[in-house]
């Protein structure tokens, strides 16, 4: 806890002549009162309604700003619509794996072709050994983000009950290409 006289000492560094009194040093008179009711009735000044310190929208706006605000709305627009949004596409690479050794891969990579997606498209392939004489189909392709989507591409091909077993996505890696 501090206390006043802790600060003794520095009482001699502050501005001010300690013989004066504390009037001296402020207004002539106080606008204070103890007690609220005593204080006289503030006064509602009428210009004050008038300040309009946010800019409210309430007030008619100059024609000449209101024009060219349209102007430069338009040729904003007009400039927008020139461009064109690059697609985002992936390149995805997909382990496609049978059920066993006996499952016709030739069969199962036509069957794949076969899917057709607009946004889709397949790329190289090839066998790569798995476990006991098994090989898993590793294929590229490249898919357009907007219009594909890799989970339902990979419930499609899941759907060959006969070759499939299951999917993996090995590696996916998004590109912006216009």
């Amino acid at each position: 806890m501090v206390n006043l006289a802790d600060n003794a000492p520095e009482f001699s560094s502050l501005p001010g002549d300690p013989s004066k009194a504390y009037t001296a040093y402020g207004p002539e008179k106080t606008e204070a009162y103890f007690n609220p009711k005593d204080a006289p009735k503030a006064t509602v000044d009428e210009g004050d309604e008038d300040d309009d310190l946010f800019g409210s929208d309430d007030e008619s706006e100059d024609e000449e700003a209101k024009r060219k605000r349209e102007e430069n709305l338009a040729a904003y627009k007009k400039k927008k619509e020139g461009k064109t949004k690059p697609a985002a596409k992936s390149i995805v690479t997909l382990d496609v794996k049978p059920w066993d050794d006996e499952t016709d891969m030739k069969q199962l990579e036509e069957n794949l072709r076969t899917i057709e997606v607009d946004g889709l498209t397949w790329g190289a392939s090839k066998l790569v050994p798995l476990a006991f004489g098994i090989k898993k189909l590793q294929i590229n392709l490249v898919v357009e983000d907007e219009k594909v989507s890799i989970d339902d591409l990979q419930q499609q091909i899941e759907s060959d009950e006969d070759h499939v077993q299951s999917t993996d996505v090995v590696s996916n890696i998004l590109r912006l290409l216009a």
